[in-house]
């Protein structure tokens, strides 16, 4: 994610965020225990260039691995869609405080962690990048589209198979990569060694 916070706003944010998808997504597809391979850490980005390289990132996923054709097959969470239209999205969050301070009553009868009685709407809106705020909706839309056209021709021209969107859903959930590709964290993102250098000696 390419996330900006207050003071330690994020980590608290994140330990949130963290615990609850290990729980729901966990329940959702019948996981027990560690959700990540690795603890959260958070790498400072620090400057434009190197902001815009971490979106590119972003957008890359799931075609830089090899996984579908073009970022917007990609059939998980992105926020291409919202970066190339609305701003606002609409999702369900399942409040299972609300579920819990029921139970045992007869509106329960039947009621699953994800029925829709336990559901709510949450408004999720992705503010463009400090260094795009100058810019136009339809410029900021144009520098999108110029980046997943960059990541995607990059795909093209390894010529390796992809998997496709299709075949990426119809994947069981519990399914782990042959091979783990482990590198170690950055100390941060930029676009100078010089900043690299500063930050380290900071």
């Amino acid at each position: 994610m390419l996330v900006w916070a207050r003071g330690a706003a994020l980590a608290g944010f994140m330990q949130y965020l963290r615990a609850n998808l290990s729980k729901k997504v966990g329940k959702w597809v019948d996981w027990s225990g560690g959700f990540w391979e690795r603890r959260y850490s958070v790498e400072p980005v620090l400057d434009d260039t190197a902001l815009v390289g971490r979106l590119r990132y972003v957008l890359a996923h799931g075609v830089k691995e090899g996984l579908v054709d073009r970022s917007a097959e990609w059939p998980g969470l992105t926020c291409l869609p919202q970066l190339l239209g609305p701003a606002r999205r609409l999702f369900r969050w399942f409040n299972w405080t609300k579920r819990w301070s029921k139970r045992g009553s007869e509106d329960m009868a039947g009621e699953g962690r994800f029925a829709q009685s336990w559901a709510e709407p949450v408004e999720l809106e992705i503010a463009p990048l400090p260094c795009w705020q100058g810019l136009k909706e339809n410029e900021r839309q144009r520098a999108v589209r110029g980046l997943v056209e960059q990541v995607e021709s990059e795909a093209q021209s390894r010529g390796t198979p992809v998997l496709g969107e299709k075949a990426v859903r119809a994947q069981h959930p519990h399914t782990r990569p042959e091979l783990l590709k482990r590198s170690p964290r950055p100390l941060g993102h930029a676009s100078t060694r010089q900043a690299l250098k500063e930050l380290r000696e900071q």
